[in-house]
């Protein structure tokens, strides 16, 4: 799943000195799933990505750096293929402006997913 993230998740744990077991009992969780997460077999949950932030007192903006990749990569994809059947209601007068303003959004591969 997230290898990065499982990597920087045992980096942070070892420099602070934290074994898997303390940092299972800081967050509330089972010393398996650290374990689990440090392999990178599956991402946390968001609870879980904001105690690890408080506990390590950093952020693991990897983690969101390779999610919000590969979610502009799948939004990307299906962009082509909206159906024009969706733009029947009067609430879409702006759909053609906004789709153009997210392909450019996507394409621009700035991270943040935002219109600067």
């Amino acid at each position: 799943m997230s290898k990065q993230f499982g990597f920087d998740l045992r980096l942070a744990r070892r420099k602070s000195g934290f074994t898997q077991c303390d940092v299972a009992h800081l967050i509330e969780s089972h010393q398996s799933n650290i374990v689990a997460l440090e392999k990178g077999e599956h991402l946390p949950t968001l609870e879980q990505i904001c105690a690890l932030s408080l506990v390590f007192g950093r952020s693991f903006e990897g983690l969101f750096a390779e999610v919000i990749e590969n979610a502009r990569e799948r939004v990307r994809g299906n962009l082509p293929s909206l159906p024009d059947k969706c733009a029947e209601t009067a609430l879409a007068t702006n759909r053609k402006a906004n789709l153009q303003r997210l392909e450019r959004r996507l394409l621009a591969n700035n991270g943040t997913g935002h219109d600067s």
